[in-house]
């Protein structure tokens, strides 16, 4: 999935968006100052300066643009929460982690798999109960901060894949920068929108109240009423740019998601049904419009005009190139034929036999090379549906014990300090005293007990296990989350040393936790071109290098074949990286954070030809490169 090329056609639809946005709000203050002048009778007088229409006309201009810009930048800073804070706006509830529903135990297992399988942190939950056709959207500033939100019907009726197949759709807006693109374009079209409630406010208060009194309510009546008839001509405008940024890019949601599952059904299927059933994917909450452009399917009945989506039928086409219209009448009928078979022979087996008592399904055993594969997803050979099935038995795998622990905020804080504690006993007084001092003698012991358990955990379900603990910890206090970093950075150095699996970990919840406290500042694509950045390439690449292999000229080759692929036809000389490598590898890190999306990609790609120098993908390779991958802001390569 080529999530790099996409994140640059973001970017090319963000100064597009830019672009029309302005010329909307130029001729709307045109509009405006036209109205103006003609209300107020500011016409050159025989003997006046001609300029004395041009302090009018500049008042009036400069109050429509801070108007338009202050309401614009009141609306994004309303949701500066992120995308929980957009769930929330709608309507959505969140999901408990611990839930009993079938529905909701789905719902979460396909998101955690495919957040696994990703390579990014588990995003909040949320379900709008209240909404029976099928949809869902994606929404945050970063994928530290997101949210996926589905709707009732998507639960009641789409199957397991097809449910997969919406959520793949969803992350791929969550990849490639979608998210921070919708939330502005939910500020613009708030701050257009805004002159029509000011209109209203300008007749009542001034053209109601005040012609009363002294006879000018005719003047500012006009005004008013020019600032509501503009207002929804600009909103009108703003509707056919927000349609044309979203059509652009939801078709590259569909071939995204088709490349990260590896099949066509799930998602082809849920676009079907949406095509067949009557709610199809329409949304009852009032204030559907202002998110339309980030739903999975239209937010309304299709209007040719205004769709943020491409047709149904060529979505599908899309996928599936030989789908017909009528097959969708002989689609229902089979749907309909099966609905009423089940319904007979559930009612049958009711009569005739008591309900079975409820039985637990047994978790698939973990395969012994698994780690190596899952974590480095799509660096090999391995497909995207092969993948999800190496994220679901990863999951799978761990104790329930563990799982259910880190779905609560203290309960996830005593298991991320267990995975940072060291099974040395020497080592273990002096971490006990470390927890204890910042967090008491309590979870100092449940950390201990906890962290008997952790030992028996594979190492390739490590990182996966500290992401399902990441949405638990995110509600922990802000205090507590750095009082939390800095005990994990004291005990993964109190011997004296960072080990590489010590140092993932806390890198990772350390990029991800600060991000999601301010999820506004998270970084956004950068300028840089990759000749810039060729210290920091290098030395990233000989970091996983020298950890992927067993000696010096083995490291050596790696790096050489890294080197040609970022670049080629130039003579490097080889450079071990420094004992203390941590600090100038982070340093380089937020150098290559700066690449533009095409540039990081041939980073990762380099990165990829040094793990396959020697045709094995070890877990300490697959570890750093999601480290990489997490910092760089992209996702695991497919």
């Amino acid at each position: 999935m080529d999530f790099f090329a996409q994140q640059a056609r973001v970017r090319s639809s963000s100064r597009r968006l830019v672009a029309l946005f302005v010329l909307a709000v130029i001729a709307i203050v045109a509009a405006i100052d036209a109205v103006v002048w003609f209300a107020m009778g500011h016409h050159p007088m025989e003997g006046e300066p001609a300029r004395s229409n041009l302090s009018l006309l500049l008042a009036s201009s400069a109050a429509v643009l801070a108007g338009i810009g202050l309401s614009s930048l009141f609306r994004i800073m309303s949701l500066s929460g992120g995308g929980k804070t957009v769930a929330e706006s709608v309507g959505a509830v969140p999901v408990p982690p611990d839930t009993r529903d079938p529905q909701l135990r789905q719902l979460r297992n396909v998101i955690e798999e495919v957040a696994i399988a990703a390579g990014v942190p588990v995003p909040d939950i949320y379900l709008m109960e209240e909404e029976p056709g099928i949809n869902a959207f994606a929404a945050g500033y970063s994928a530290s901060d997101a949210a996926v939100c589905v709707t009732r019907g998507c639960l009641d009726n789409l199957s397991r894949d097809e449910l997969q197949g919406v959520i793949a759709h969803e992350f791929s807006h969550v990849l490639n920068g979608d998210m921070r693109l919708n939330i502005r374009l939910m500020g613009l079209l708030f701050g257009i929108l805004v002159l029509t409630i000011v209109g209203r406010k300008v007749i009542w208060f001034g053209g109601g109240r005040s012609s009363r009194r002294d006879g000018g309510g005719g003047q500012v009546w006009m005004i008013g009423l020019a600032l509501i008839v503009v207002g929804y001509i600009g909103y009108f405008f703003a509707r056919l740019i927000q349609a044309a940024v979203a059509r652009s890019r939801e078709s590259l949601a569909d071939a995204s998601a088709v490349q990260f599952t590896r099949q066509t059904d799930g998602i082809a299927g849920a676009l079907k049904k949406i095509a067949i059933l009557s709610e199809g994917s329409e949304l009852q909450v009032a204030n559907k419009q202002e998110v339309a452009h980030m739903l999975f399917g239209e937010a309304g009945a299709f209007n040719a005009l205004f769709a943020t989506h491409p047709p149904l039928l060529q979505r599908i086409r899309a996928l599936e190139p030989g789908f017909r219209e009528e097959d969708l009448a002989r689609l229902a009928a089979s749907m309909q034929q099966t609905a009423q078979a089940q319904s007979t022979a559930a009612f049958a087996d009711k009569s005739a036999n008591p309900p079975p008592a409820p039985t637990v399904a047994t978790p698939p055993p973990l395969p012994a090379v698994l780690g190596a594969v899952v974590l480095a997803q799509g660096v090999g050979s391995t497909t995207g549906s092969t993948r999800f099935q190496r994220a679901a038995a990863v999951q799978q795998a761990m104790p329930a014990t563990l799982t259910a622990a880190v779905q609560q905020p203290e309960s996830a804080l005593t298991v991320v300090l267990a995975l940072a504690t060291s099974s040395e006993k020497e080592l273990q007084e002096a971490q006990r005293r470390i927890i204890a001092d910042a967090f008491g003698d309590d979870l100092e012991q449940a950390v201990q007990a906890t962290a008997l358990e952790v030992a028996t955990l594979s190492p390739e379900s490590r990182l996966p296990l500290a992401a399902l603990a990441f949405p638990a910890l995110k509600q922990l206090s802000e205090g507590r989350q750095q009082t939390l970093l800095a005990s994990l950075d004291a005990l993964v150095r109190a011997d004296g040393r960072v080990d590489l699996d010590e140092y993932c970990l806390v890198r990772l919840l350390r990029l991800q936790l600060i991000e999601a406290q301010q999820p506004r500042r998270s970084p956004v694509d950068g300028l840089k071109k990759l000749p810039a950045c060729r210290g920091s390439v290098m030395l990233v690449c000989a970091v996983v290098a020298v950890n992927g292999n067993a000696d010096e000229a083995a490291a050596r080759r790696a790096w050489l074949l890294a080197m040609q692929q970022a670049f080629p036809g130039e003579a490097l000389d080889w450079s071990a990286p420094p004992a203390a490598w941590q600090t100038p590898f982070e340093r380089a890190l937020d150098d290559l954070d700066g690449l533009v999306p095409p540039a990081k990609e041939l980073v990762i790609q380099s990165l990829a030809s040094a793990i396959h120098a020697d045709g094995v993908v070890s877990v300490e390779e697959a570890e750093l490169l999601r480290v990489i991958c997490a910092s760089l802001h992209c996702p695991l390569p497919v």
